[in-house]
């Protein structure tokens, strides 16, 4: 199978993910999305992320409906912070049957030089990039394949600013995710 990694804090995954990943699912070859929750990015702050136990289960919640889409933990016991060629070369050897590539945004693509190994990931695995408000692409490999779906200016920490200032998040999360803050009292 062709697996598309989604690589997130998902703190918390709200419908722009979601959208994205549908889009790309849809307009691509991938037979399946796995959503990969990042227990620490080493390019973002620790401070405001919860567990990452109550992160994977939002995605859980949020994709239960949807046979092609998964939930992985993968990372959850690998060194942190979360290296993506790490985790990819991890899932490349426990899955041989598996051809794996990358979903990014806009707005990580420009980032990319400053990841680990980039040039291993640009060399070895297909990259999807989905356009994000306000960035301009102008990096080009041929692994590098830009897909047409919605901008979405929709971000995690509106949504947790929101929570906390107790206005509605109401179509911005699924139904199970938004029931899943409220009960725990997440992001207060």
């Amino acid at each position: 199978m062709k697996i598309g990694l989604y690589f997130g804090s998902f703190n918390p995954i709200h419908i722009g993910h979601l959208i994205i990943a549908d889009t790309l699912h849809d307009r691509t070859d991938l037979d399946q999305v796995w959503f990969v929750v990042s227990p620490q990015n080493p390019l973002k702050k620790r401070q405001s992320l919860i567990h990452e136990f109550d992160r994977l289960r939002m995605v859980e919640l949020a994709i239960e409906d949807n046979y092609q889409f998964r939930a992985s933990d993968v990372e959850f016991s690998m060194p942190k912070p979360s290296y993506t060629i790490d985790t990819l070369a991890y899932l490349t050897d426990q899955y041989p049957q598996h051809q794996f590539c990358l979903f990014l945004g806009s707005d990580n693509l420009t980032q990319l030089k400053r990841w680990k190994n980039y040039q291993t990931i640009l060399d070895n695995y297909e990259i999807f990039v989905y356009p994000r408000p306000g960035d301009a692409i102008s990096f080009e490999h041929p692994n590098i394949k830009l897909i047409d779906a919605p901008l979405l200016d929709i971000s995690a920490t509106f949504i947790r600013k929101s929570i906390l200032a107790g206005n509605s998040v109401k179509y911005l999360l699924p139904d199970g995710v938004a029931d899943y803050i409220r009960d725990k009292k997440l992001y207060l």
